[in-house]
């Protein structure tokens, strides 16, 4: 849903002053502007060197790790109130001054969210550019003035992502940049500005039988898929975000405006900028367009479901479907837990309140034939229950319902229920057995915490139900995502398959991918934001 800006409203800084400013809000326009002009792009070169191989490495210590990290990233200052008019000023004369506001409530809507358990602050200002050029002129005034830069595109982020808690500006592409900016179906390619969503895309493109198959989650939009690497349910048969972007024009801390390579499917030019940007949630530079591979819309679709009995069963249908060689479009599974709160919101779907896989195929029809037979032999070598799937396009949505509910019925299970959406991800061969143990664990607590998983590529979420206005349940939903955490980089996982680190998940950074790799990544923050003012507090530990 779009967020209006109401006009002519009377504000009051967080910081304690007020004036007056403009908020007008934005008239539905089509995504299809055509917007005319002409990006600044940069190159550089890089010097090559050589090393003796032979010569060993002398490896720091994680003390002297840790010790060089903590002193070389600037902490940035809480701004002053001083810093903040001077700012704001600055910032209405590059801008429409209705364009720049401190509204409270708009502060409020561009720092917390509703999703999340680290909400740390919320900005001092928040700006509604219309190009990159105005991008870089915010950029560079936050630069002069060492102020925080935090942007915003969907809102929909669970880690914190856009807090803001050390203040500063919140760049908000929701009004204006939402656009499409160049299409060229016969390459199949699409150039996009970050505040659009990808329901909105993929309706336009529809139109023209393509897609873009990443899908997160309803109202995700491509700056924050772009900042987090995202993916979705399709992820088993598509990939992730890291496999769709082509390109990225990207504002870096100091103004500058980049674009890390040209349109074509690959390149082996110089460093892979896009996949360094991708995943930086915004911690080494503001993307300002994305230009994004597109798919053909299958001829043909359908879905099944099966219930096992036991997660550990359903579970292990899936290194057998991968070795199968199944071009599966998506493999999805629910707990017994789960599948009762399913039939809570909807009786009429009828499930089996066991664990249950929801399978998508797509393709042609006899493809389609052929896997859904291949499968249904492996389910059946599992234990699988009946195996239900598809044939016509009303069976298809009332199976696929049962799958698109369950984060809201879980709630459900539980009166007065928060949601804590953990999310980890494992080697395929590895997820029985992460899913086994994270379930004795769940059996143990007080809390009900059902699970559903992108199983397909080893992801899965468990939904912790709390009622966070009591401190003990608060205290137990940490216990067991930090359980979790744990348990999945034990068995060679990750903290986080599509959601991101953010704020909640960095200081899990070191334990997964050691303290070399995490100084590594600070020297790269250093020497691109020596300031640290590109989304400070997020992803570095």
């Amino acid at each position: 849903m779009r967020r209006v800006c109401h006009s002519s409203v009377r504000w009051t800084c967080q910081r304690g002053y007020q004036t007056q400013a403009n908020v007008s809000a934005a008239p539905k326009r089509s995504l299809f502007p055509w917007l005319a002009g002409t990006v600044a792009a940069a190159g550089g070169g890089y010097w090559l060197g050589t090393s003796n191989l032979q010569q060993p490495v002398a490896t720091p210590t994680t003390e002297q790790i840790q010790q060089l990290g903590q002193s070389s990233l600037k902490e940035p200052t809480v701004p002053s109130h001083t810093t903040i008019q001077q700012a704001f000023r600055k910032l209405q004369a590059v801008l429409p001054p209705e364009h720049v506001t401190v509204d409270q409530d708009i502060l409020n809507q561009h720092g917390y969210s509703n999703n999340s358990y680290h909400n740390e602050g919320a900005p001092n200002i928040v700006v509604f550019p219309r190009s990159t050029e105005e991008v870089a002129a915010i950029v560079k005034i936050a630069n002069e003035l060492s102020l925080p830069i935090i942007p915003f595109s969907g809102g929909t982020s669970l880690e914190g992502h856009f807090s803001a808690p050390r203040g500063g500006i919140c760049i908000s592409f929701t009004e204006h940049m939402d656009h499409i900016v160049a299409f060229h179906p016969e390459d199949m390619d699409i150039v996009v500005q970050p505040g659009i969503g990808w329901e909105d895309l993929n309706a336009e493109l529809k139109k023209h039988g393509l897609f873009f198959p990443l899908d997160p989650g309803p109202g995700a939009c491509i700056g924050g898929m772009v900042g987090t690497g995202c993916s979705g349910t399709n992820a088993v048969r598509w990939g992730t975000m890291r496999e769709w972007v082509l390109n990225l024009t990207v504002v870096l801390p100091n103004g500058q405006i980049i674009k890390t390579r040209q349109r074509p499917r690959k390149s082996s030019a110089g460093y892979d900028l896009t996949r360094l940007m991708i995943g930086s949630e915004g911690t080494l530079g503001i993307v300002t367009e994305a230009t994004l591979k597109l798919a053909v819309i299958p001829p043909e679709e359908t879905v099944a479901v099966c219930d096992f009995p036991s997660v550990r069963d359903a579970a292990a249908v899936v290194p057998d479907l991968i070795r199968a060689g199944v071009q599966i479009g998506a493999v999805e599974l629910l707990d017994e837990l789960m599948m009762k709160a399913v039939n809570l919101a909807n009786p009429s779907l009828g499930h089996k309140e066991r664990p249950t896989l929801f399978l998508k195929f797509s393709g042609s029809k006899p493809q389609i034939e052929h896997e859904i037979e291949l499968v249904s032999k492996i389910v059946k070598d599992h234990q699988g229950g009946t195996f239900r799937y598809a044939k016509n396009d009303h069976e298809k949505a009332d199976l696929w319902e049962g799958r698109k509910i369950c984060l809201w019925s879980s709630t459900l299970l539980k009166e007065n229920a928060s949601i804590w959406t953990t999310d980890v991800v494992v080697p395929v061969s590895k997820l029985p057995e992460l899913i086994d143990e994270t379930k004795k664990d769940l059996a143990t607590s007080s809390l009900p915490a059902p699970m559903v998983g992108h199983v397909g590529d080893g992801n899965f979420h468990v939904f912790i139900l709390f009622d966070k206005s009591k401190p003990e349940e608060y205290a137990e939903a940490k216990r067991l995502n930090k359980n979790l955490l744990t348990r999945a980089i034990r068995m060679e996982g990750s903290v986080t398959g599509e959601h991101g680190v953010g704020y909640g998940k960095k200081e899990y950074l070191p334990a997964e991918l050691g303290e070399g790799t995490v100084e590594l990544m600070r020297t790269v923050k250093r020497a691109i934001d020596p300031k640290n003012i590109m989304n400070p507090g997020k992803v570095l530990p």
